[in-house]
């Protein structure tokens, strides 16, 4: 039952917060209070599993280890801007971008993400590159498959070395392909529209069809994840954006939730929103 609060919340806030300018600071997470005691969430996490053909095994539900606040992501609202202006996160991949595409930046704000039409982002907060807090990786000796519980999204990506497709046309999520340097499978991703943006709760961060997407996944232990990812764009960019770091964890459940975005309610309170911050400003 609180599995199942706690990812209708998370989901929700993830585009209603952008309009009630008031972010989520979630409780305690409800599978830490099964952990156990103190001696047994002290122990030792164990090795890293191993597929047949001798890969690590990334699979399993990944996750922050608890809830998030989305104000300590790396792409939080800028401090202090004033109501109804661009806003692009300190941080973020907007910070990159070249003169022109700044001013066209500087005429968007937060209710022109295209997350409150169910268009999902590709990144923030982590895991696993998409909308949401908790992500699922099924791995076999082809494909290693990302789930995402938020706008039930996925992406396939093969690991036996066959190049990108020529024969699709460009989406949200664009085109995968895997290989494994070492222990640390990197993906690379082509052949993405420009309809969506690469963060959102309100995060300026439209990108164009040039978008080049590298991710670097890394097991480091039984129960920890580690998630690098760079962006290049070169119709937009001043040079390649580094998202910082994530460290997920192995949740204590093995299977995410189907969660859907209707936007039913979202995009009507976000233009209420924007028109009762324009008239407090006047």
């Amino acid at each position: 039952m609180k599995r199942a609060v706690m990812t209708s919340l998370l989901t929700t806030a993830a585009v209603i917060a952008i309009a009630s300018r008031v972010f989520l600071v979630a409780g305690p997470a409800a599978a830490q209070s099964g952990n156990g005691s103190g001696a047994a969430a002290a122990a030792s996490p164990g090795p890293v599993p191993h597929m047949p053909d001798g890969h690590p095994d990334l699979s399993g539900v990944w996750w922050p280890g608890r809830d998030l606040n989305p104000q300590t992501s790396s792409t939080r609202y800028a401090p202090g801007r004033d109501e109804g202006s661009s806003l692009i996160g300190p941080n973020s991949f907007g910070s990159l971008y070249q003169p022109w595409a700044m001013a066209k930046a500087k005429s968007l704000s937060d209710r022109d993400d295209p997350a409150l039409h169910c268009i999902p982002s590709l990144m923030g907060p982590p895991p696993l590159a998409g909308n949401g807090l908790v992500g699922q990786i099924v791995q076999t000796p082809k494909f290693v498959v990302l789930l995402i519980e938020t706008y039930h999204g996925f992406r396939v990506v093969p690991t036996d070395g066959r190049p990108h497709r020529d024969d699709v046309t460009p989406s949200y999520l664009g085109d995968s392909v895997g290989r494994w340097e070492g222990d640390t499978l990197v993906v690379d991703t082509t052949n993405f529209n420009d309809k969506n943006w690469v963060h959102h709760h309100g995060d300026v961060s439209f990108h164009s069809d040039a978008l080049h997407m590298i991710e670097r996944y890394r097991r480091v232990d039984a129960e920890t994840l580690e998630v690098e990812v760079t962006l290049e764009d070169p119709k937009v960019l001043t040079g390649p954006w580094k998202a910082r770091k994530s460290t997920l964890k192995l949740a204590p459940f093995d299977a995410i939730m189907g969660t859907i975005c209707e936007n039913v309610e979202t995009a009507t309170l976000m233009d209420a929103a924007s028109k009762d911050n324009y008239g407090r400003k006047k």
